[in-house]
């Protein structure tokens, strides 16, 4: 009969259990590997009587570690069975990320996906820092929060969701403001940051503090049916500022409250953020290193524009004007009844 192993069709005598099975494929070191039947796992003590039937599909999830002393309780195997499957991940790739610490800068349109997504994919360690309370016209994009969340500060309904999704990754909330004052000391403590906000004066801080913490960040930006993204690796890649130097005058470009925004845009480009964020961690893929990913919602397009780092930008050219953090380099006042904290 045929089998599907490891998404491999295969022929297999008829009637034959998970352990002759094991036995078959030589699976090394079988008491060290799960497997899933078709969407179950099989539990261990049961591999000698589970019986395979014609069509089935069953997957081996190894332990993939090079000889690593850590390893992954059967729970969060299963929690994880679907990235372990893939071999740019496994063991190995799990511990990266249940080792990796990630700080989104704003809990809203944008950091809501990413921060689910990076919860449900089991990174370590996830810092929220926002000072808004959640609002009705919010819900309309803001997936983190519900009806019953209005009026509650952003960051503590966060906790919840985010706890009750993964109780084993740690999330740290910071109900503040993202400032030239405590924004380097807040980095130290994380891996990579993501810009999940919609003021200037957040994105360009963002920009500039990740620049002096040394600390890889994703910036986007999201308004009526578009949305932009761009992986910056201070001092090696294109940052924010070479392609945008300084903050526009205030009233140039409006805001999502005087422009409206298409709420499903936040997941789409909140989620190639994290995306970007696990590639990072992992080690794997292309980042959207010196390209701006651009989106258009409503004629459904994509495409990436080249970028290189600029020699006249003020952060990180060859003559830079811009020498330590300060609030002056990134004023640009928000529009009425904005915060510019969280799209």
């Amino acid at each position: 009969m045929e089998l599907i192993i490891n998404g491999e069709t295969k022929e297999v005598p008829p009637n034959i259990t998970v352990e002759k099975l094991l036995e078959r494929e030589e699976v090394e070191m079988p008491q060290y590997v799960s497997v899933q039947l078709n969407d179950s796992f099989v539990e261990r003590e049961l591999f000698t009587d589970t019986e395979l039937k014609p069509g089935d599909r069953v997957d081996f999830l190894y332990y993939m570690g090079g000889g690593s002393e850590e390893e992954l309780p059967p729970e969060e195997v299963e929690r994880y069975s679907r990235q372990l499957i893939l071999k740019e991940v496994g063991l190995k790739g799990q511990l990266k990320l249940r080792q990796s610490s990630v700080l989104i800068v704003g809990a809203g349109g944008l950091g809501s996906p990413a921060a689910f997504y990076l919860a449900a994919a089991g990174v370590g360690k996830i810092g929220l820092i926002d000072y808004d309370k959640v609002e009705l016209h919010n819900l309309q994009r803001q997936i983190l929060y519900t009806t019953q969340d209005v009026g509650r500060f952003k960051v503590e309904a966060a906790l919840e969701k985010l706890k009750e999704l993964n109780s084993d990754v740690e999330i740290v909330t910071y109900r503040d403001k993202f400032s030239a004052d405590n924004a380097l000391d807040i980095l130290k403590d994380y891996q990579f940051v993501i810009d999940a906000t919609d003021g200037f004066d957040s994105k360009f801080l963002i920009n500039d503090a990740c620049y002096f913490a040394g600390k890889p960040f994703i910036h986007a930006g999201i308004l009526r049916f578009e949305g932009q993204t761009i992986t910056v690796i201070p001092g090696v890649t294109t940052c924010y500022r070479c392609i945008f130097p300084a903050p526009p005058p205030p009233g140039a470009v409006p805001s999502c409250a005087q422009a409206g925004i298409l709420g499903i845009l936040g997941g789409i480009i909140g989620t190639i953020e994290a995306a970007e964020a696990i590639k990072y961690f992992l080690g794997e893929g292309d980042l959207l290193l010196n390209r701006l990913l651009y989106f258009n919602a409503k004629e459904m397009h994509y495409h990436a524009v080249n970028t290189s780092r600029s020699p006249s930008c003020p952060l990180c050219g060859e003559n830079p004007s811009i020498t330590e953090l300060d609030e002056e380099n990134v004023v640009c006042h928000s529009a009425e009844g904005e915060t510019g904290e969280s799209s």
